[in-house]
């Protein structure tokens, strides 16, 4: 397993890293649109989609996806959807997190993807607008929320249960803890401090979302920060919630030894267009 993770991880790299620095925006979005369309595609096999409408559906999200680039919008214009995807992806949670599985299942399932696709698509564009916002911006994104999730880890390894008896979610992933949550938050306010000190050390740079953040949100911006991790952690639980109600353990296996797409990108889906939405008001 362990052997299939590094190979599986070093050739998604090798793939995802020239895509990242290239000067032609064209290979960062054709690279994420094919993950975006194998991630339809996952999410069409979580909502009971048959094969034939998964791989329709995921095709469609794709051309839907590069549509929308083409049409080139200012970002200015694409304020209200990143408070749009926002405050969809807040209501998901709120809804299907109090539910719990068991009732999630009886919402329509056509209704559960085309919703789905709807917040894939608008994730998407949030992550190829946060590349042309600079690469130093959509790393910082990406770390804030990596560093959530292994601080998260470990913290709750180390501390869980030993403040809060309550874990976080016990029904949808019995494994996340309160303390976790608290290392995480720790952990990214850590990383903001170092990551605004190298913004301001290297002059030219494309700012980072932490370096953002504090200028637009000042003495907030702790607060904000605190939001995006919560959003991260909001998106691992949701993912969990529905391959649970879908009774599988990953949401595909296109990434041996990782799962699927949506394993591995679940807590950024969310972060992106409220962090574009934090930074663009």
């Amino acid at each position: 397993m362990l052997r299939q993770r590094v190979i599986t991880a070093v050739l998604l790299l090798a793939i995802l890293l020239p895509a990242l620095f290239a000067a032609d925006p064209r290979y960062f979005v054709l690279c994420t649109g094919a993950l975006m369309v194998a991630a339809a595609w996952e999410w069409g096999r979580l909502n009971e989609q048959a094969p034939t409408v998964s791989l329709l559906g995921a095709a469609g999200l794709g051309v839907l996806c590069m549509g929308v680039w083409l049409l080139q919008m200012d970002a200015d214009q694409l304020v209200d959807i990143w408070l749009g995807a926002a405050l969809a992806w807040s209501a998901l949670a709120v809804g299907a997190l109090c539910a719990g599985a068991a009732r999630w299942v009886l919402v329509p399932p056509m209704l559960r993807y085309a919703g789905g696709l709807a917040l894939l698509l608008a994730s998407w564009l949030a992550l190829v607008y946060s590349k042309q916002l600079g690469t130093n911006f959509l790393l910082s994104v990406m770390a804030l929320v990596w560093v959530s999730d292994i601080c998260a880890y470990f913290a709750g390894r180390a501390f869980g249960g030993r403040w809060i008896a309550r874990k976080l979610a016990v029904t949808i992933s019995p494994g996340k803890t309160w303390e976790g949550v608290a290392g995480a938050v720790v952990g990214v306010g850590l990383m903001a401090v170092l990551w605004c000190y190298a913004d301001s050390q290297t002059p030219g740079i494309s700012l980072s979302v932490f370096s953002r953040v504090a200028e637009q949100w000042g003495a907030m911006g702790a607060l904000v920060l605190g939001l995006l991790v919560a959003a991260g952690v909001v998106g691992d639980l949701l993912e969990s919630l529905f391959k649970r109600a879908a009774g599988v353990k990953d949401s595909s296996g296109l990434l041996p030894g990782h799962g699927g797409v949506l394993d591995r990108v679940d807590a950024l889906l969310p972060v992106l267009p409220l962090a574009l939405w934090l930074v663009s008001r």
